[in-house]
């Protein structure tokens, strides 16, 4: 079985919650599945800028990237997000190698807009290097950092990384681990499961906007790209990884 397991920033921002969530990666990675890890930070993100005195703009949720922000990206997501998530998986006894969107063309990007600067959309996952490693009892960590063949380097967003990434990969099951508990409907309660039509519904009522609508837009990308089972769920939840990957009903299926 093949996981890809995408990790938001917000859970990545205490080293408690990192050493926990590792652990339970570790745990599942003993058990002979193959996992590949992707992760945000766009919290670390804003952080670091706003301490420099570089206001962080968005469009459409898209964090516009001038060179001083895409260097901001290399030195947080590339570097302490990264190497930190690192650490944490090899205090748990994990095989963890800190990778890029760069890295073997993991993640192959080309540009959004002139509007948005070095913002890419990732088109294409050559999963060779995430077979590698994890075929061979090495946990690959991925940073949303992408690129192309001409040598530019794009901010991706977190998300859509995760599912091109879980498509390269051939993962059997996406999960999106997060700080949010599901899917909220108009009623304001967790949906258990969603299909592709019912999350057109949410979106086109307005009830999931901004983040929510973008993580809904690539679940539903990726069950298009072949990944069978996409979970968007609470990883704050002591034992989250392990009560998904046994099928308890946990956050919200997306599924067609």
């Amino acid at each position: 079985m093949k996981f890809l397991i995408k990790l938001g920033g917000t859970l990545l921002d205490s080293a408690a919650s990192r050493a926990r969530l590792a652990t339970e990666i570790v745990e599942l990675a003993n058990t002979g599945a193959q996992i590949a890890v992707v992760h945000g930070g766009g919290k670390q993100m804003t952080r670091f800028l706003a301490e420099r005195n570089v206001e962080s703009r968005f469009v459409n949720g898209l964090r516009v990237t001038t060179p001083e922000v895409l260097d901001a990206v290399l030195k947080v997501l590339g570097g302490a997000v990264n190497h930190e998530l690192v650490a944490a998986f090899v205090a748990a006894g994990g095989h963890a190698v800190g990778l890029s969107g760069l890295d073997a063309a993991t993640a192959v990007a080309e540009r959004v807009s002139d509007e948005l600067g070095a913002v890419g959309r990732p088109v294409q996952s050559n999963g060779a290097l995430m077979h590698l490693l994890s075929a061979n009892g090495y946990l690959p960590v991925i940073a949303c950092i992408g690129g192309d063949a001409q040598g530019n380097i794009y901010n991706v967003n977190a998300d859509q990384m995760a599912i091109m990434c879980a498509s390269g990969f051939g993962a059997d099951r996406l999960f999106f681990l997060t700080d949010v508990d599901g899917v909220r409907v108009a009623d304001g309660t967790i949906a258990p499961l969603l299909t592709p039509a019912a999350i057109e519904d949410l979106i086109s009522t307005g009830v999931a906007t901004g983040g929510m609508q973008a993580k809904l837009e690539s679940a539903v990308r990726a069950l298009d790209m072949g990944v069978g089972e996409i979970v968007i769920a609470p990883g704050q939840h002591a034992g989250i990884v392990s009560r998904l990957a046994t099928g308890e009903t946990l956050g919200t299926k997306i599924a067609k």
